[in-house]
């Protein structure tokens, strides 16, 4: 086929577009390929400097046009790791370009002389776009059987590959290389191009697992992500396979489900083997995240990507389930996959086995392990220790030396020092100090020797069980034993004595901890500084704090709000303010709480000037006054009938971003309507529900009793009824009716019986009889007669004892008539009258 006029225009406007040209260019030499298969005469008659500069030209053009398009998907899989970070370079200019969509993501890869980078492009490096179709997550929803099909897909003919398990060197951490691209993403934020041109630099000359060492170095996994994409947007590099599973791994540890989501994803799109591994770790995220329905659809995603799935993922699978308390689905999944040729491990039985012990199953659990060696899967250590800490929380100790027996003599087991010490922690950890102090002279008994951090695990639960006297004895017990203890194993009796008043001997022990060439840290200085404030000595404590730098210590924010809360309980208001502001010069910042409990006291003794300046303080230190803060200032303010100032503080909430609530504006408006500012109060309360605020029942308490405390009813049920609309309360009208006949308004009360009456419940019958006594005392038996008929009417049973004392007003009144209507009806209604 010749290259004629038709074929040239179309490549002259090909050209003018680089990604329609190069696919153009491609498709045009492949058919002129195919046709010389076919057309041989045509070929061998052209001359070959004309087939050869065509193909040059082709070729040229396609490595000019490649040069400016984003480099396209890596096609290595795990088997053909590298040495280094791959190179794309002029010798290996990759063709798999997919035309104009590799082409519109040109920018991100252009070399350095081309790419113009801004400042602090690391943070701005945005996430993978969600261009492939993909199924919208749905919310965490119970998890049924479908996602088990991607069993289905497993063969068991086929040899099944072990789990890729990259164990770090510390060499790599230890890396200069290492170190210093870490140092440059801490200071991220101080970027130029220069710097992100050496950290480029750097990243070049990194070998993959220097990049994973560079991954897991991040306290922060959200800034490893973020270097992650970056470093993946560089030009002249690619990240090797193993990078993509480390920072799976990574992102396994957190609730970062999107993240690892869309790693995976971007596995899918550099044409890397995904192993079931890799869904193993996004699952584990999503898990984290308590997004068990998400968990549970990656094995589908799996089924769909053509991955069959191994040991390692069906094991992920269960645990999930176990951890999201779906232990029969965790056990419908097992014999699913033992009937498709997959056989569990004594990990998937520990799973199991954990699941039956979070749900009280303990005797499914220890069935479980003695049905295990005859599936050809013998218990390790693990599944006895899971039963043994089941048992430990119940201070089964019985049942503790059973399974150990059992597993001696079936498992052949041998207890070790381990085993010895996780028990002891266990019984500690759930204040059975002695069932663990029994276990430890067992281990001892036995040769085992156990340290200080056993020691100390079992002194604290002694102390926290107000049992200092043993938790001394073990101390010397220490000593004679050469266990030297260390400052936690001090630190714990020291807060036990703290904790059961013995004050004087918690400070001995302190000058114990010296004696010993034990220095006491911070920790140890708080325990005793909050057992001189609980009891009574808080001034001490606050001397102990001012001699901190001679002593070689430094109090922290605990130890801050321990000596405040003790100066604050003691009455030392002033004192406990200037140890605020110290904290706050010191860069400890109090949190609200603390905040409000010195704003309570003195707001309460009427200190307002001294706790608005306060707050004003630590609101211009920056630290975290909130809008309860606000009201506890503003409901000081209306103790002391100072309105102005409260006014004022509800303004100055506004212009601080602290917006208030219906807390708030309730405290107003009851100050408002107690100096009799109806007005003021109801314009307020329309404000409050202008801007979506909820009235509580405080707010309708105040409102009601304010409004009928001035008799003005009309003007109350026209704002109750804005109120209801914005936040309903069915008992607004019984509060109505009660507070009117508190203060004597009897007619008004009763136009509003109707709305009561509307329901017959004990709140409206109790409502019925307040309004009955009223009139009874005001010497109206006759309209409390007819309150009783209306009740009857509403098939609401009124009181009989004080319906007989309105037959008897009536009675001495001459109504003797309605008197014996009155006792007619409870007769009709089955009530026997005396």
């Amino acid at each position: 086929m010749s290259y004629n006029f038709k074929s040239y225009i179309r490549g002259r406007k090909a050209s003018a577009k680089p990604h329609q040209f190069i696919g153009f260019s491609e498709f045009h030499t492949c058919v002129c390929g195919i046709e010389s298969a076919f057309s041989r005469q045509e070929v061998t008659s052209r001359p070959s400097s004309d087939f050869f500069e065509k193909v040059l030209a082709f070729i040229g053009f396609s490595a000019y046009y490649s040069s400016f398009s984003r480099r396209s998907s890596v096609t290595s899989s795990l088997s053909s790791t590298s040495t280094g970070g791959q190179r794309v370079g002029k010798d290996n200019i990759d063709y798999s370009h997919d035309g104009y969509s590799q082409f519109t993501q040109m920018g991100s890869g252009v070399s350095g002389s081309l790419q113009v980078s801004g400042f602090n492009t690391f943070d701005e490096v945005k996430e993978l776009e969600d261009d492939e179709d993909e199924e919208e997550e749905e919310e965490d929803k119970d998890c049924n059987d479908d996602d088990f099909m991607v069993l289905n897909a497993f063969d068991r003919n086929r040899e099944q590959r072990e789990v890729i398990r990259d164990e770090l060197d510390e060499d790599e951490l230890r890396h200069p290389l290492v170190k210093e691209i870490c140092r440059l993403v801490q200071h991220r934020s101080a970027w130029n191009p220069k710097l992100e041109g050496e950290l480029r630099h750097l990243l070049r000359s990194l070998k993959p697992r220097q990049v994973c060492a560079v991954l897991r170095s991040q306290e922060d996994e959200r800034v490893a992500l973020k270097f992650f994409y970056w470093a993946d947007r560089q030009w002249r590099y690619r990240h090797d396979p193993i990078v993509y599973y480390t920072m799976l791994e990574v992102l396994s540890k957190t609730k970062l489900c999107q993240g690892s989501r869309r790693v995976l994803r971007l596995l899918a799109r550099r044409g890397i083997e995904r192993r079931p591994e890799a869904f193993g770790y996004v699952m584990v995220s999503y898990s984290r995240a308590g997004k068990l329905r998400n968990a549970m659809q990656v094995l589908t995603l799996m089924q769909k990507a053509g991955v069959e799935p191994n040991l390692s993922i069906c094991n992920t699978a269960i645990n999930v389930l176990v951890r999201g308390n779906k232990l029969e689905k965790a056990l419908r999944f097992s014999a699913r996959m033992q009937l498709v040729g997959i056989t569990p491990n004594v990990l998937t039985y520990n799973c199991l086995i954990k699941g039956y012990c979070d749900v009280h199953r303990i005797e499914d659990a220890i069935e479980l392990i003695a049905e295990m060696p005859l599936k050809g899967c013998h218990p390790d250590k693990v599944s006895y220790y899971t039963v043994m800490g089941f048992f430990c929380k119940e201070k089964r100790v019985g049942e503790v030396r059973g399974l150990m027996e059992k597993m001696v003599k079936v498992s052949k087991l041998i207890p070790d020092q381990v085993t010895y010490n996780t028990l002891i922690h266990m019984f500690s950890k759930h204040g059975h100090a002695d069932e663990a102090l029994e276990f430890l002279k067992e281990a001892e008994e036995r040769g085992f020797r156990v340290d200080k951090v056993g020691y100390s695990a079992i002194i604290h639960s002694f102390c926290k069980a107000g049992r200092t006297d043993i938790a001394k004895e073990l101390v010397n017990e220490m000593f004679k034993k050469g266990c030297i203890p260390d400052v936690v194993t001090y630190t714990a009796v020291l807060n036990g004595f703290c904790l059961v008043g013995k004050v004087d001997q918690a400070k001995k022990m302190l000058q114990q901890m010296y004696k010993h060439d034990c220095k006491p840290n911070t920790v140890s200085f708080t325990a005793l500084l909050h057992g001189l404030c609980r009891h009574g000595k808080s001034l001490e404590a606050r001397e102990m704090m001012n001699m901190s730098e001679q002593e070689w210590w430094t109090p922290d924010a605990i130890t801050y709000s321990a000596v405040m809360h003790g100066l604050r309980r003691e009455g030392q208001l002033s004192e406990a303010c200037d140890l605020v502001r110290e904290m706050i010069r010191k860069g400890f910042v109090p949190t609200p709480v603390d905040i409000n409990l010195i704003l309570q006291p003195l707001c309460r003794e009427g200190k307002m000037e001294e706790a608005k300046k306060f707050m004003e303080e630590c609101l211009n230190k920056g630290c975290s006054v909130n809008v309860v803060n606000f009201t506890t200032l503003i409901h000081g303010f209306c103790l002391k009938d100072d309105l102005e100032a409260a006014l004022s503080l509800l303004e100055d909430m506004y212009l601080s971003n602290k917006h208030p609530d219906a807390v708030t504006y309730t405290t107003l408006i009851d100050a408002l309507g107690k100096k009799g500012k109806t007005e003021e109060a109801t314009e307020l309360t329309l404000k409050m529900l202008k801007k979506g605020l909820e009235p509580t029942p405080v707010t309708y308490r105040a409102v009601i009793h304010r409004y009928c405390q001035m008799g003005r009813v009309e003007d109350l049920l026209t704002l109750l009824e804005k109120m209801l609309a914005r936040h309903s309360c069915r008992t607004v009208y019984n509060q109505v009716i009660e507070k009117l006949c508190s203060f004597g308004k009897l007619e008004e009360a009763d136009k509003l019986l109707g709305n009561v009456l509307r329901t017959a419940s004990k709140i409206d019958a109790k409502t019925c009889h307040i309004l009955m006594e009223s009139y009874l005392n005001k010497g109206v038996p006759l309209s409390a007669y007819k309150v009783a008929c209306r009740m009857f009417n509403r098939n609401l049973i009124p009181d009989l004892k004080l319906c007989e004392k309105v037959s008897k007003q009536l009675m001495l009144e001459g109504k003797s008539e309605e008197a014996d209507k009155l006792i007619i009806r409870f007769v009709e209604c089955g009530h026997v009258v005396s």
